[in-house]
């Protein structure tokens, strides 16, 4: 059976399958004997180039022990998986949208991120994530759920920054995110130490500040996050900053939002500026 187009959704589907399949402990081979299938098909549908009928993924998820919402979740996400034509963009509204998110940065072979008024997820400190879940808690979700949302985030960062294969990073944010104070001064202070200290350890990584007043930014007030992969269309992705997840994989979006990107990069300062404008700040705040 020749390989199916790579779409989100089934690349979605199949880093699910497989998270499932390795928590149970079971083979590609021990996965397709429990459907009928070759360790070949189950490993064309982990990858993204394919999708299962839904009694295939009924067994494989009892197989796998699923639990109910994951199993409700992974069925719902087949039925896009089995759509034949591409649709334009997908918007994720199933349950555990973030986990899905974080999979797909943690295959990715190359992350850019675009933010405006705050640091990029992958590179802020604890503390900042603390700050940063108990503001947005207090108006956007209970407050009961902070600190799983706060494990979360810093798995999500490990997951990445301690990939076996590292991974092209390069990040872009705006000024204004040294002055939009979250929690209190030493929060900030340890932020800002925080990627100097990840500057230093990942030199590959590339962290750039886009300087207040910079004219002709063609992203300005939003944000961007492009994930590229090894044998896999990009996927573009504009964070919201309330509603569901959309997600973009069709040339027709990813290229401009890829030369947005490329325009931000150019536009703000180089690292070598941008470190010396973090150390400054550092003595104000």
């Amino acid at each position: 059976m020749p390989d199916a187009q790579q779409t989100v959704e089934r690349m979605q589907l199949g880093l699910a399958l497989q998270e499932l399949r390795q928590r149970a402990g079971r083979s590609q081979q021990e996965a397709g004997t429990s459907i009928g299938k070759s360790y070949v098909r189950i490993s064309q549908v982990e990858h993204g180039k394919g999708a299962l009928k839904h009694h295939d993924l009924l067994t494989l998820l009892d197989f796998y022990d699923a639990t109910a919402e994951e199993r409700e979740t992974i069925l719902a996400i087949g039925v896009e998986a089995r759509r034949r034509a591409p649709k334009r963009s997908y918007t994720d509204v199933l349950p555990e949208a973030f986990q899905r998110l974080a999979d797909l940065q943690a295959n990715a072979s190359q992350i850019r991120q675009y933010t405006s008024g705050t640091f990029p997820g992958l590179i802020q400190s604890p503390d900042y994530v603390r700050a940063l879940i108990k503001v947005a808690g207090s108006v956007w979700y209970e407050t009961d759920e902070a600190e799983a949302k706060v494990a979360f985030r810093l798995e999500q960062q490990r997951r990445v920054l301690e990939a076996a294969r590292p991974k092209v990073l390069t990040f872009v944010f705006t000024e204004d995110a040294l002055s939009n104070t979250l929690g209190d001064a030493s929060v900030m202070q340890g932020q800002i130490l925080h990627v100097l200290q990840l500057m230093a350890k990942h030199p590959a990584m590339t962290v750039q500040v886009l300087p207040s007043g910079t004219a002709d930014n063609p992203a300005l007030g939003g944000s961007l996050i492009i994930l590229d992969f090894v044998s896999a269309p990009r996927i573009g992705y504009a964070p919201a900053i309330y509603g569901p997840t959309t997600y973009y994989n069709q040339p027709s979006d990813t290229q401009p939002m890829g030369r947005a990107f490329e325009r931000v990069h150019e536009l703000a300062l180089s690292p070598e500026a941008s470190k010396a404008l973090l150390i400054e700040s550092l003595k104000e705040t």
